[in-house]
């Protein structure tokens, strides 16, 4: 069954792109309609389609994510008029237009800044924490070859000592073999 719904939506609407993702969501379950700004801060919406598509286009909607907050969806449903062919965005003067998308601009701007600033900290932290593994891996390697050169020096001394008493042993043999023969 064909449905109209006309839906007035409140809180922070304008100037946040939200028209734009109304028009995605509408174009996504198929209806026909418009959306457009209503002064002084509400977006009015005009769609008509399936029961059961308007019900999930409400849902998708109701949007309460930065920099779109809906406080309110304000829905009454009417009679189709069939006076759409698909949905669109109906759009205020160029002025209006051109100011709503530079605000637009200015708080993903704003956002990406913050962004920025939280990863620069981060940076900075990682930086600082990679400086200390890095001092930490040199003291340790000094340490170990302090430890190989020592192990070393004193693997010669006991490899002298060895050889020295190896070749007692073999002076010894060679005087028991001679006493023998």
């Amino acid at each position: 069954m064909q449905i109209k719904a006309v839906i007035i939506a409140r809180g922070e609407v304008q100037r946040a792109g939200y028209r734009d993702v109304v028009e995605r969501a509408a174009r996504k379950m198929k209806l026909t309609g418009i959306v457009e700004n209503v002064k002084p801060y509400d977006v009015k919406i005009i769609c008509e389609g399936n029961k059961t598509s308007i019900n999930s286009f409400i849902k998708l909607i109701n949007i309460k994510e930065p920099p779109i907050e809906v406080e309110e969806l304000e829905v009454s449903f009417e009679d189709v008029s069939g006076d759409f062919d698909y949905f669109e965005i109906k759009r205020g003067d160029m002025t209006e237009e051109l100011g709503e998308r530079l605000d637009i601009a200015n708080n993903k701007m704003g956002q990406m800044i913050e962004k920025q600033d939280v990863m620069i900290v981060k940076i900075d932290d990682n930086t600082s924490i990679l400086k200390d593994f890095k001092s930490e891996t040199n003291r340790n390697l000094t340490q170990l070859t302090n430890v190989m050169t020592k192990h070393d020096v004193n693997a010669q001394e006991r490899l002298v000592s060895l050889t020295a008493e190896i070749s007692d042993i073999k002076a010894r043999l060679v005087r028991v073999e001679s006493a023998l023969v």
